[in-house]
This record gives structure tokens, sequence and C-alpha cells, in this order.
């Protein structure tokens, strides 16, 4: 018998949940399914993020309601849109095969006309976001008093972000007598406290230890000197060729430049920030999810709710305010069931907060050695014999050309014809990397006064601030430009490398960008006789004050230079070339890049 069906699941709900792939419960099914199937307890679920809990919640959600009925009789409270929606689509599919189950989706950033229809329409289950929710309940477009079941999903997640009031103004909607069911990766006071004021008696159940991290997620870290910290990072990148990984920044700017040097870099790379729309954002996660990109960079507020599966590994490009705030970023990977790996790039003055999560978590962290050049290089070297031993050969559509390129390699030997194949690859690191320097900072440095500022990276060269010519454009994010629309822009007019350009700055209506003092005649030239819109373009040579500096000297990065395909929308820049990444992580192409979106609150920060 199916071990669902004998918690209590009906078949309908089986057979579809059989079809996505539930063959057996995960820990915190089995242990809260029974329990809710009752509907006479509130609860509270304490797990770690990639467990099942949607299904520990939506299934028996399924089997108590009445969906002979048209009006919300259950309330499923969530942080952040990605996981309103994903809320949204699970509970669809696990009742694909029941008659008239309404659910609908409200969350900001989308047309509340057409979340409002849907409500008018009928609906059983709502799934919301606290900020639109009680947008709708304040133009008195929905009626909870029929409530029977308020789910809060991610509790210390909501409350993180500063959902307190709104919940509590929601909750004041719903009748008295309602089931309440909290479930959380972590129980901070704060969780607690809410437990205790909206629950009666309720079950507690706790998957390990409380406020623990997933025992399949391995923690590592690496002590670099500030300077360094992004050129650390590409090479551990580099040291893991079929990577599929989030990366956390602390704020959005750092989110955007870390990104975009990635890009230039050749890295197929994106950011997802406050500052996107939610189309944008959108389309951001459907390239991830579909594995178009293979790394995304995140703000912890942005990054709340994503679940994706198979991400390998989360790094932490800066350390997070809160503890809890490391446990949820960790959480991205060893998702039902897998492994992953969760990476720290520190300076040495950082190592205390490194141990403060260790004793928060219960795990011990690992110090490894940022890799050195040869490293990368024999790493890049077999994963590309394991890749060319591993492809699958299209028989029918390769059988034609056979002939030709037998013909073409027939003075060749085998031994000859496989050293050549690897090294078309293996020379772009070779050359990149056969001076690289040891990126690996001694500990005893931070006992010394060194000052840096994490906020700042420098892309592996020492092209300094000097070297660069700060512009004048009259265009901005009033005509609908990002930093990342700019340079494609300002690439394809000048037809200079991208890599070449230095700081953008997108003002509203105007922007400053910085390019080589060698270039600036090159890029006035071009623009002369540009427009935009119908409007003249005007380039102007502006005063010093840039703020970072933007550098990509030395060798040009081997993914760089074998050459990517980067593709814009709104006109931006494309190239094409060898190095490239498929939707596995492999050899395939690089695509994509966009900008802006608001974000429901700020988070609450609390230091170390």
């Amino acid at each position: 018998m199916n071990p669902f069906i004998e918690l209590g699941i009906r078949h309908d709900i089986v057979n579809a949940i059989s079809e996505l792939g539930f063959e057996n419960p995960t820990p915190i099914q089995e242990q809260s399914i029974p329990v809710l199937l009752t509907g006479s307890n509130d609860f509270v679920g304490l797990a770690q993020t990639g467990t099942g809990k949607t299904a520990a919640f939506g299934l028996p959600l399924l089997e108590l309601l009445d969906f002979e009925e048209n009006y919300p009789q259950a309330l499923i409270l969530c942080p952040t849109r990605e996981l309103c929606l994903q809320i949204t689509n699970d509970i669809k599919n696990y009742a694909k095969k029941m008659g008239n189950v309404q659910v609908v989706a409200v969350y900001g950033g989308a047309s509340i006309s057409d979340q409002l229809r849907q409500i008018r329409r009928g609906v059983q289950i709502v799934v919301a976001t606290p900020g639109r929710m009680l947008d709708i309940i304040n133009r008195k477009a929905i009626d909870f008093s029929k409530v029977k079941f308020v789910v809060l999903d991610e509790a210390d997640e909501m409350l993180n972000m500063g959902f307190q009031e709104d919940i509590d103004s929601i909750l004041s909607t719903t009748p008295e007598e309602k089931k309440t069911w909290l479930f959380s990766a972590t129980m901070p006071a704060e969780v607690r406290r809410i437990a205790k004021k909206y629950m009666k008696d309720p079950f507690e159940l706790t998957m390990g230890e409380k406020n623990t991290g997933n025992v399949n997620i391995e923690h590592e870290y690496y002590i670099v000197r500030a300077r360094d910290k992004y050129a650390a990072f590409k090479r551990i990148v580099d040291f893991n060729p079929d990577i599929f990984g989030i990366v956390f920044c602390r704020t959005k700017i750092e989110t955007q430049d870390i990104a975009e040097a990635l890009i230039k870099d050749g890295y197929n790379a994106d950011s997802l920030h406050g500052d996107l729309s939610q189309q944008q954002r959108d389309k951001v996660m459907k390239r991830y999810r579909e594995r178009n990109l293979q790394l995304l960079i995140a703000t912890d507020v942005a990054a709340r709710g994503i679940d994706v599966n198979d991400v390998t590994h989360v790094i932490n490009y800066s350390l997070p305010d809160e503890i809890e705030n490391y446990t949820h970023r960790s959480g991205r990977t060893a998702r039902a069931g897998k492994t992953g790996v969760s990476i720290s790039i520190i300076n040495a003055k950082e190592l205390g907060k490194i141990r403060q999560i260790e004793r928060g978590l219960g795990k011990r962290f690992v110090k490894v050695e940022i890799p050195t050049g040869f490293d990368v290089c024999e790493k890049q070297l077999f994963s590309i014999v394991h890749k060319v031993h591993n492809v699958e050969v299209n028989e029918q559509q390769i059988e034609q050309y056979i002939p030709r390129i037998m013909e073409e390699f027939k003075d060749m030997s085998k031994e000859e014809f496989i050293k050549r194949f690897a090294s078309i690859e293996f020379n772009r690191f070779l050359d990149y990397y056969k001076n690289a320097p040891d990126l690996n900072a001694p500990i005893e440095e931070g006992r010394r006064s060194e000052r840096s500022d994490d906020r700042s990276f420098d892309r592996g060269g020492s092209v300094g601030k000097s070297e660069y010519a700060r512009l004048f454009i009259n265009l901005g994010s009033v005509d609908e430009f990002n930093r990342g629309d700019l340079l494609g822009y300002i690439c394809n007019q000048t037809k200079i490398s991208g890599r070449t350009v230095g700081k953008i700055d997108v003002k509203g209506v105007y922007s400053f960008f910085e390019v080589q003092h060698s270039d600036v005649e090159k890029v006035t030239a071009a623009f002369k006789e540009a427009e935009f819109k119908g409007r003249p373009v005007r380039i102007e040579l502006a005063g010093e004050g840039t703020s970072d500096n933007r550098s990509s000297g030395g060798s040009s990065h081997p993914r760089r230079e074998g050459g990517y395909n980067r593709e814009r929308s709104g006109g931006g820049e494309r190239r094409e070339g060898g190095f490239n990444r498929d939707k596995s992580g492999s050899s395939g192409g690089f695509r994509d890049f966009s900008g802006k979106r608001r974000e429901d609150r700020p988070e609450r920060r609390r230091r170390f």
C-alpha cells in the first residue's frame, strides 16, 4: 500500500502526488499529516527548508475543506512572492484529480484587479503575502469570517521582514475558533510569541534540534584578504565546473556589481535584488529554474522563498548579520534529502562570526585553502574529459559528417587528437592561471589593524582609477535603462569591449560611466550623431569623484577570452564564441541580463 494512503490521504490525491514523483513521505510529512488530519489542534512545526513542509500542510487542507462551497476556508500566509506562487502551484498539482478546488495567489507586484476578479469568482484557499493581503482586506474585497484554517509558513522569515503588524491585522479578521498551523525553519523568541498569542495548547513537532542546519550540508570557509575576495570567488567557481549556485550579498549594490563583473568575465550569472520589477524578477527566476543561469547573485530579502531543485552550492560572498539568515541561506541547497555545500568567503577579522554561527548551528565548519591555479586547470581538464566520455552521441545526425571529420584527422594519431581536443579548453585556463598568486590570507592578519572594505572588490587585475575617465550621458532610468542595459547600449554604439568599461552609475534622467582614457575620443565620436527614441544623445566629460575602481587587468579570464553568448532584452549586446554553459552547467550558451524591482519590506537586522 502507498505510504501516503496509510497516513490517511485519499486515493485521488495520492494518485496526483505519485505522478509528481512523491513515493515516500519525508519525516516532517510523516509526523505532521496524521496530526493535522484530525483538524482539532493548533500546530507548530519546526523543520528546515527543503524538507517538504508545503505537502505537510497542503495535503491535510485538501482533505479537510469543503470544496462544494466557494468561500475562503483556508488562508496561507508566507513571506515572499516566489514562495506564494510555489505553494499555490504545488496545491493545485496535489488537487489536479479533484473537482472544484479554487486556489488564488495574492501577492504584490502583480495586477490587484486580476486577483480581485479571481476572489470574486469563488475561492476556498488563499495563499498570500501579508502586504497585498492587507491591501485587499482594507478594500473590503474578501470575507474571512468563515475561515477554518490559517497557515503561517516560514514564520521566522515573515517576522524578520517586519510583517508582525500586518499579520496581527489580518488575523484579527478571522474567527476565534479557527485552527492555526505555524511552520518555521528556526524558532526565535518572536516566533514563540506568535505561537503563544494565536494558539491554544498547540501540538509541537520539532524535526532535529531547534535552529540547527540541514545535516546534508557541508559548511566550508575560505580566508582571503579583502582586496582578493572577488578573485578568490572566481577561482572557487572555476574549481567547481558544474556549479549551480546562489551567491548571497549584503546589499543590492554589491549584488548588481558582482553580477555585472561576472557577466563581463564570461560567467553565466544574473542578479536578484529589491530594485527589480516583478516581471524582471520572474524572468530571472525562470531562467535560473530552467538552468539557463549558473550563478544567481542575491540579497537575503530577494532570495527568501526561492525553492529550486539541485542547487549544488550556496556561497556567502558577505556573511549575514543574523545567524538565522545563515540557516535560511544554506537551506537553499541540499533540499529534499540531497547534499550540498555552503561556502563563506571571509577575511581574518570575520573568523569570530564563523565561530558564532558554528555554535548557533551546532556544526563544525571546515577551513579550506583557495585552490592554486594548477588545481583549477587540473579540475577543468578532467571536467572536459568526463563530459566527452559521457556525452550522448546523436548517431543519425552526426553520421553525414563523419567522413569529412575522419578526412580532417587522418594524419593525426589517437593520442595526438586527444591532446589537441582537450587543449582547446584547457589552454585557456592554463594561460590565465600560469602565474596565479596564492590568495589565502594568514589568520594572523586579523590581529592587525588592516583597513579593509568588504563592499569593494578587485576583479583580478590592477588597473587604477587614474586610468579611467568619467563621462556623462543624458540617458537614465526614465529611459528604462539599468546598468546592464546601459553597458550593452554603450558597447553596441562604440564597439568597445564591455570589460574596458568601468563603473556605471544610473540616475533618473542621466547617468555616468567610466571608460579608459585611451577610449574617450572613440566613445565621444561614436555618439556624435547618435539618437535615442528621436532625441540626440549627449556625451560629456564629467568631473572627478567616481566611487569605485573597475579593473580587469592582467590576463583575460578564460571564460571571457574564449567568448560567450550574452543577450540583453531591449537592445543589449550579444556576443558569441567558445567557452559556454548549457542548462546543466556544461558546454552551451551564455544569455541574458535584466534589471529592477521593489521588495515588500526591509529586513530587520541584529548584529552578532
